[in-house]
């Protein structure tokens, strides 16, 4: 994870700080055409920054709680849509392992509807792009570079484990603070 956060998480942030520069650039220069090729690195690098700003905060060690099955509200929700917190772990484990490529599986509360789901986006998209309403309570990252070193290519031996350090208690903050 050390070389995840570092070298990964830190090329988005340097990438998107420079496409960003170059946008500002473009718009001062009126260069439209400029400013419309600049919109998928900032989308990609941006929703990796987003993304990965997600999952540091979603893992937490042993020690201090990680694995700890969510209590309260989320626990309820949880529940009341899944059957079960085994039963998310298997939905969830179930499309991220089937995601094809490189990407994300998420639990996500859908305000509108207030109602907690699983939603899995491509690449580096943020959860935002599947709706508006959606907030991210946990984002796994399935692409290789957060398994691979540690696993190879079993990645559902690696989401099998990320959940004995799955911050809950991070999940539930969230959850307990959009649904006051």
């Amino acid at each position: 994870m050390r070389t995840h956060h570092q070298k990964h998480h830190q090329a988005y942030v340097a990438n998107y700080n420079k496409a960003l520069e170059q946008l500002n650039e473009a718009v001062e220069k009126g260069d439209s055409s400029r400013v419309v090729h600049l919109q998928s690195a900032i989308k990609f690098n941006g929703g990796g920054h987003i993304n990965h700003s997600i999952f540091w905060k979603n893992l937490k060690p042993v020690t201090e709680g990680g694995g700890d099955p969510p209590h309260g509200a989320l626990g309820w929700a949880i529940d009341t849509h899944f059957g079960s917190i085994e039963a998310l772990i298997q939905k969830m484990n179930a499309e991220g392992a089937a995601l094809q490529g490189s990407g994300w599986v998420w639990l996500a509360l859908d305000k509108e509807v207030k109602k907690v789901k699983i939603e899995t986006t491509a690449n580096q998209d943020p959860l935002v792009t599947k709706g508006a309403s959606l907030v991210p309570l946990l984002g796994i990252d399935v692409w290789e570079h957060a398994y691979y070193l540690q696993y190879k290519q079993m990645r559902p031996d690696y989401l099998k484990n990320i959940w004995k350090v799955m911050n809950w208690k991070y999940a539930s903050e969230v959850y307990e603070n959009e649904i006051a």
